[in-house]
Protein backbone atom coordinates (compact mmCIF):
# COMPACT_ATOMS: atom_id res chain seq x y z
CA UNK A 1 0.00 0.00 0.00
CA UNK A 2 1.45 3.54 -1.10
CA UNK A 3 0.93 6.69 0.89
CA UNK A 4 -1.17 7.80 -2.12
CA UNK A 5 -3.75 4.96 -1.40
CA UNK A 6 -3.72 5.23 2.17
CA UNK A 7 -4.95 8.76 2.29
CA UNK A 8 -7.79 8.53 -0.16
CA UNK A 9 -8.78 5.89 2.03
CA UNK A 10 -8.29 7.80 5.16
CA UNK A 11 -10.08 10.49 3.22
CA UNK A 12 -13.08 8.53 2.40
CA UNK A 13 -13.60 6.68 5.74
CA UNK A 14 -13.56 10.55 7.08
CA UNK A 15 -15.99 11.89 5.15
CA UNK A 16 -18.76 9.05 6.85
CA UNK A 17 -19.80 10.52 10.00
CA UNK A 18 -21.30 13.38 7.64
CA UNK A 19 -23.36 10.70 5.22
CA UNK A 20 -25.35 10.00 7.80
CA UNK A 21 -26.98 13.58 8.09
CA UNK A 22 -26.88 13.32 4.42
CA UNK A 23 -29.87 11.33 3.55
CA UNK A 24 -32.21 13.34 5.45
CA UNK A 25 -30.77 16.70 3.29
CA UNK A 26 -30.96 14.85 0.11
CA UNK A 27 -34.64 13.73 0.77
CA UNK A 28 -34.90 17.81 1.98
CA UNK A 29 -34.16 18.78 -1.62
CA UNK A 30 -35.85 16.04 -3.34
CA UNK A 31 -39.25 17.57 -2.03
CA UNK A 32 -38.35 21.38 -2.85
CA UNK A 33 -39.10 20.99 -6.20
CA UNK A 34 -42.80 19.32 -5.66
CA UNK A 35 -43.09 22.12 -2.92
CA UNK A 36 -42.47 24.82 -5.19
CA UNK A 37 -44.59 23.33 -7.97
CA UNK A 38 -47.73 23.55 -5.35
CA UNK A 39 -46.48 27.20 -4.45
CA UNK A 40 -46.91 28.09 -8.17
CA UNK A 41 -50.16 26.07 -8.42
CA UNK A 42 -51.26 28.13 -5.33
CA UNK A 43 -50.85 31.45 -6.41
CA UNK A 44 -51.74 31.06 -10.33
CA UNK A 45 -54.71 28.67 -10.17
CA UNK A 46 -56.45 27.90 -6.70
CA UNK A 47 -56.37 31.49 -5.09
CA UNK A 48 -57.76 33.38 -8.45
CA UNK A 49 -60.06 31.14 -8.40
CA UNK A 50 -61.21 31.12 -5.21
CA UNK A 51 -60.93 35.29 -5.01
CA UNK A 52 -64.02 34.89 -8.63
CA UNK A 53 -66.07 32.54 -6.81
CA UNK A 54 -66.49 35.00 -3.95
CA UNK A 55 -66.83 37.73 -6.12
CA UNK A 56 -69.50 35.80 -7.70
CA UNK A 57 -71.25 35.00 -4.91
CA UNK A 58 -71.21 38.79 -3.63
CA UNK A 59 -72.63 39.86 -7.00
CA UNK A 60 -75.65 37.21 -7.23
CA UNK A 61 -76.53 38.33 -3.46
CA UNK A 62 -75.80 42.36 -4.24
CA UNK A 63 -78.87 41.48 -7.29
CA UNK A 64 -82.59 42.84 -6.41
CA UNK A 65 -85.07 44.09 -8.29
CA UNK A 66 -85.13 46.20 -10.58
CA UNK A 67 -81.64 45.47 -11.72
CA UNK A 68 -81.05 45.29 -15.65
CA UNK A 69 -78.69 41.66 -15.70
CA UNK A 70 -77.38 39.49 -18.37
CA UNK A 71 -77.69 36.05 -17.95
CA UNK A 72 -74.90 32.87 -18.72
CA UNK A 73 -77.12 32.64 -22.18
CA UNK A 74 -76.61 36.09 -23.07
CA UNK A 75 -80.68 36.72 -22.39
CA UNK A 76 -80.87 40.43 -21.28
CA UNK A 77 -83.44 41.36 -19.07
CA UNK A 78 -84.60 43.56 -15.96
CA UNK A 79 -85.27 41.57 -12.35
CA UNK A 80 -88.77 41.37 -11.94
CA UNK A 81 -88.79 38.70 -9.07
CA UNK A 82 -86.56 37.15 -6.77
CA UNK A 83 -86.35 34.46 -4.26
CA UNK A 84 -83.16 32.27 -2.36
CA UNK A 85 -82.73 30.19 -5.78
CA UNK A 86 -84.47 31.66 -8.72
CA UNK A 87 -84.63 35.26 -10.26
CA UNK A 88 -87.67 35.67 -12.63
CA UNK A 89 -86.34 38.24 -15.57
CA UNK A 90 -89.17 40.53 -17.75
CA UNK A 91 -87.20 40.39 -20.81
CA UNK A 92 -90.45 41.96 -22.85
CA UNK A 93 -93.56 43.39 -22.54
CA UNK A 94 -95.53 41.04 -20.48
CA UNK A 95 -92.77 38.30 -20.93
CA UNK A 96 -91.63 37.27 -17.80
CA UNK A 97 -89.39 34.14 -17.61
CA UNK A 98 -88.02 32.19 -14.46
CA UNK A 99 -84.47 31.02 -14.15
CA UNK A 100 -82.09 29.84 -11.44
CA UNK A 101 -80.14 32.37 -9.52
CA UNK A 102 -76.91 30.83 -10.89
CA UNK A 103 -77.85 31.94 -14.41
CA UNK A 104 -77.15 35.40 -13.87
CA UNK A 105 -74.05 36.05 -15.39
CA UNK A 106 -73.65 40.07 -15.10
CA UNK A 107 -75.40 42.70 -13.11
CA UNK A 108 -75.13 45.64 -16.45
CA UNK A 109 -74.87 49.39 -14.78
CA UNK A 110 -77.21 51.63 -15.38
CA UNK A 111 -75.53 54.80 -17.48
CA UNK A 112 -77.36 58.42 -18.01
CA UNK A 113 -78.94 58.29 -21.09
CA UNK A 114 -80.51 54.35 -20.33
CA UNK A 115 -84.13 55.20 -20.01
CA UNK A 116 -85.58 52.09 -21.84
CA UNK A 117 -86.81 50.72 -18.85
CA UNK A 118 -88.33 53.71 -17.32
Amino acid sequence: MNVAHAAELAFAQGTGGGAAANPVVQQLISILPFIGIFAIFYFLLIRPQQRQRRERETMLGAVKKGDRVVTTGGLHGTVFGLSDHTVTLRVGDGVKLEFDRSAIGRIVEKTAGSDRDA
